[in-house]
């Protein structure tokens, strides 16, 4: 529910820095400003003005600041914002802060900054989790999509494909209204063909997901082979530090341990699991089934098998595991005499590059992070949409609940049901694609998304 309170938060990272931005947003944001703060000269809208911060209870100057006013509704919440620009100290921040409570305004909520922006029509929803996506961005590409969403491409293709739904409801209720008049009315064939044309939009971007999600969050590589084959050892190369224990004892993994490495404009989430083979303790054999879901769960797999040794059953298993994924199988210890060649793999079935690698040594790092970056781009290449992409499970959600509808529509379409009843259909599909913008939602859907945010933003 939309408050008329005034809220004021820091808008700049808690801790010691340079500069603190203490952001007020409401009705009375002026009012305690004028309150706590004496500017040397008047200052126009928008404009930065130095002047002192004051307690008015006890008379104690508190800092030297500049202070900017932003009217409604031109501010970033569509209501009088208020800004104090302080010396960046944590226990300043807070004082200030609790002098600006102390004459009316209180501590703002998780994203209520952003939510009164959508609640106000400065923002949409899908630009509103933008802003939440380009805070948390770890790279270039997730940097690009959240700009991109937040420039509105996003709310555009939506708004574009409610439209098209839009006009095929508005013929079907030409049918219902107009049935006897002498006015042209598309053929079920010609209605069919606006749906399908709508179906393989949604679908284009439903199946954008995936691409988009590797983007923000990074692209998840399990590394699996049978212990003590190198696979923890492959991790700390990778990350350049000793995340891993590595001994000489197989089953030294016990759970999946997961970091993060930068590929020119990627991030690869590594999962470095415990080794797959038969028996063990049943640590072990807890550890080898989060391995193997941490494997179904993951976007590419690194497989490694130790060419110094031939190929055993439990090498085969690992081999059958890489069947129908994308990703690169690593021999590993090529400082040591070969036994097991690329072409021996290609017998067990595999099927994707090989690269020799010493995980000791280091040896074959650089191309193995060049293969890397060159799968990562292909899976991250757009397909049909261009640049946009989702990214968020709720848009998926509701670009699922839109195909269910549209595909109902087509349905009843084709079978000669009355017109009222694909309309109905067309409707619900046009209300789930409004969802992702905001143009139908509930309370507790905002509430969910908010959350997220940070305090002051």
């Amino acid at each position: 529910m939309y408050s008329s309170d005034t809220i004021v938060a820091l808008a700049t990272a808690p801790g010691v820095g340079a500069v603190a931005i203490i952001r007020l947003s409401g009705p009375r944001a002026f009012e305690i400003l004028r309150a706590i703060w004496h500017p040397r000269r008047e200052g126009k809208p928008r404009e930065l003005v130095i002047g002192d911060v004051i307690d008015p209870v006890t008379g104690a100057h508190l800092d030297r600041t500049m202070g900017v006013m932003f009217p409604k509704p031109r501010s970033f919440t569509g209501e009088d914002v208020a800004e104090l620009h302080c010396h960046g100290g944590a226990y300043l921040a807070r004082r200030i802060i609790t002098v600006a409570i102390s004459h009316g305004a209180r501590m703002a909520e998780p994203g209520e900054f952003s939510r009164r922006a959508f609640l106000n029509g400065r923002i949409d929803l899908a630009e509103a989790e933008a802003i939440a996506d380009l805070v948390s961005a770890t790279n270039e590409s997730a940097l690009q999509q959240a700009i991109a969403q937040l420039s509105g491409l996003l709310s555009e293709k939506i708004a574009d494909l409610r439209a098209k739904i839009i006009a095929t409801r508005s013929h079907l209720e030409a049918m219902i209204d107009f049935s006897e008049e002498d006015i042209a009315i598309p053929s079920r064939h010609a209605i069919v063909e606006q749906i399908d044309r709508a179906i393989g939009d949604v679908v284009v971007l439903h199946d954008s997901f995936v691409r988009g999600r590797m983007i923000r969050d990074g692209v998840r590589a399990a590394i699996i082979g049978k212990p003590n084959v190198g696979k923890s050892s492959l991790l700390n190369l990778m990350l350049g530090a000793d995340r891993a224990i590595v001994t000489a004892i197989p089953g030294t993994t016990r759970d999946v341990i997961e970091d993060r490495v930068q590929l020119g404009p990627y991030v690869l989430s590594l999962l470095d699991t415990a080794g797959i083979r038969d028996g063990g303790d049943e640590v072990e054999r807890l550890g080898m089934e989060r391995s193997r879901r941490a494997l179904a769960e993951a976007d590419l797999v690194i497989a490694m098998f130790d060419s110094s040794r031939p190929l055993d059953a439990a090498d085969i298993a690992v081999a059958r595991l890489c069947a129908g994924r994308i990703g690169i199988v690593l021999l590993n210890k090529s400082d040591l005499p070969q036994v097991t060649l690329p072409a021996a793999l290609r017998e067990a079935g595999i099927a994707v590059p090989i690269l020799a690698i010493s995980a000791r040594s280091g040896d074959g790092l650089g191309p193995l992070r060049d293969e890397l970056t060159r799968t990562i781009a292909e899976l991250s290449k757009p397909v049909g949409t261009g640049d946009l992409a989702i990214s968020r499970e709720r848009h998926r959600d509701a670009l699922d609940r839109a195909l269910t509808a549209l595909r109902a529509a087509r349905e009843s379409v084709l079978a000669r049901m009355p017109p009222e009843i694909t309309a109905v259909d067309l409707t619900a599909a046009s209300d789930a694609l409004a969802q992702i913008t905001g143009a139908v939602t509930g309370e507790d859907v905002l509430d969910a998304i908010f959350r997220e945010f940070c305090i002051g933003k």
